[in-house]
């Protein structure tokens, strides 16, 4: 008897759920983007220097990426509900500290704080989500709480520009601390889930190792020619791999990266994060500084492409698992020629067009690294697969403004009002991003190649895949045939046995004539002896 289809709707606690993960990840976009228009009004407020104002975004996103792979796995182990409350609450309470913070360490301070909560919203919601709704709808719903989510990059910039204007800086934290609480309460209301088959205790060594790579790899992709950051994330990569070879319960499972989908997923999703935080620092620039807007104008004029951005996690998540990857190559090449199309220089409304287009893309390139790779993985350990897929993310979104050939953090040129970048997973480095190189702006053309290119290599793995599938496949049907021919007695093979098969039946065919013939012999016998 067929099993009956799954209820095509949510039960109440998945819808929690979903409204929980959905509001976390509002809140989270929202604080990340908000300050980027702002942060000269930031350093004015609380007398910051230059070099030390960019340190309220860069501490966030350094605490939320490491973070991530150790808070996804927490909640594999401890309850992804239990985490993700404890990561609303935590988000909450350091949004308020942010808000009161007096001088400019203890703003940074809490910002840290904050994106450890955010550390916690992000891969666990995720995780909870794809254990809360039937299977073959996780990927639907999480697309619609990347949706939701993604209204914060269509209204963070804006929103924390004007309120730094008209009202103050810091009522954009004092917006997300009620949010943030609501969206606890509704996590509460969620189904509790865990890994059934993790150890009793957490990998410290990993976790610590864990934490220091993506650190590590962001620093030194917003500063290239610091090699020792580069050094120390190799050695601290090296530590990781030891420690959990030898690990009985490992943070992160080595196989993880053996699962060819998955780190194809993610890692193009690192290339699409990358050139969106390219997109929303070179057109928001290039509004500004060439065409000579002011900055309320330009943030109205990007609504379009950030809404475009915001639709790309709902298509995403209609997006079947198999077909995951090819989508997110034609993504990546569409981006890319987008992405080309606006270094041509034909005007600011072929500019924006272009990047309206890039940026869905990009949107649905983004959303498809966070669904596809949870379709992919194992349920149980779902939290340590978006852990590690938005530390990857998060970690090398710096590298899309060193593609465009700007400086970044405190080694760049001074803080500007214009400089903004936002990617889908919080990753813009703010407003203390300059131009750099003596008055020649940014570019896209770099983000474009790296988009074009790994879109290419996609395709060539999946037609190196087709192609050994199919050697494979005839050389298995090949040994099938020789062995078969091998049981084969002697004789002709299959047309010796079909004769042998005819000549038996034929010989059965005669001996059943015979005693037919002997049957009706002794009939006429006995006929005969009875007259």
């Amino acid at each position: 008897m067929p099993k009956p289809e799954p209820h095509p709707h949510l039960d109440p606690q998945a819808r929690w759920a979903l409204a929980a993960v959905a509001i976390g990840a509002f809140c989270v976009q929202l604080d990340s983007f908000a300050l980027n228009l702002a942060l000269p009004v930031v350093r004015e407020a609380l007398h910051g220097s230059v070099t030390a104002t960019p340190w309220v975004v860069s501490g966030y996103l350094l605490a939320a990426g490491s973070l991530m792979p150790l808070a996804g796995r927490l909640g594999d182990l401890w309850g992804r509900r239990r985490m993700l409350t404890a990561g609303l609450v935590l988000f909450g309470v350091s949004s308020g500290l942010c808000a009161l913070a007096p001088s400019l360490p203890l703003l940074v301070t809490a910002r840290v704080v904050q994106g450890a909560g955010g550390a916690l919203i992000m891969p666990v919601g995720l995780a909870l989500l794809t254990h809360s709704c039937p299977p073959g709808r996780g990927r639907r719903v999480m697309g619609r709480a990347l949706g939701l989510a993604g209204l914060a990059t269509v209204c963070g910039p804006f929103i924390g520009g004007v309120l730094a204007r008209s009202v103050s800086w810091r009522a954009s934290f004092w917006l997300t601390v009620p949010l943030a609480l609501a969206a606890a309460l509704a996590a509460r209301r969620a189904a509790e889930s865990r890994d059934p088959d993790a150890g009793p205790c957490l990998d410290a060594v990993g976790a610590i190792a864990a934490t220091g790579v993506p650190a590590c790899l962001a620093r030194w992709l917003e500063h290239v020619a610091a090699w020792g950051w580069a050094v120390g994330g190799v050695l601290l990569g090296a530590l990781f791999v030891r420690a959990e070879r030898r690990s009985p319960a490992p943070l992160v499972d080595l196989a993880l990266f053996r699962n060819r989908p998955y780190v194809a997923l993610t890692l193009a999703g690192a290339v699409a994060n990358s050139a969106t935080v390219a997109l929303w620092y070179v057109v928001p620039w290039t509004l500004q500084q060439a065409a000579g807007w002011s900055v309320g104008e330009a943030g109205v004029a990007l609504v379009v492409p950030a809404g475009a951005l915001a639709v790309g996690g709902p298509l995403a998540g209609r997006v079947r698992p198999a077909a995951a990857v090819p989508v997110m190559a034609l993504c990546l090449a569409a981006a890319g020629g987008a992405l080309l199309a606006t270094t041509c220089g034909t005007g600011t409304p072929a500019l924006l067009l272009a990047s309206t287009a890039a940026a869905a893309a990009l949107g649905v390139a983004g959303g498809l690294a966070l669904t596809g790779t949870q379709a992919v993985v194992r349920r149980a350990r779902a939290g340590e697969a978006s852990g590690v897929t938005k530390a990857v993310m998060t970690a090398t979104a710096g590298a899309g403004l060193t593609l465009t050939g700007v400086g970044v953090g405190s080694g760049g040129a001074g803080v500007e009002s214009g400089g903004a970048g936002a990617g889908r997973d919080g990753a813009g480095v703010g407003g203390g991003v300059g131009a750099g190189g003596g008055g020649i702006g940014p570019s896209l053309w770099l983000p474009a190649v790296v988009c074009l290119v790994t879109a290419g290599v996609l395709v060539l793995g999946l037609v190196l895949r087709r192609v050994v599938a199919t050697w494979a496949g005839s050389r298995a049907r090949t040994h099938t045939g020789a062995r078969a021919r091998a049981r084969t007695p002697r004789g002709g093979g299959r047309r010796a046995d079909w004769r042998r098969w005819d000549r038996r039946r034929a010989g059965s065919g005669r001996a059943n004539d015979r005693r037919t013939r002997r049957r009706m012999g002794a009939g006429r016998a006995d006929d005969e002896r009875a007259d």
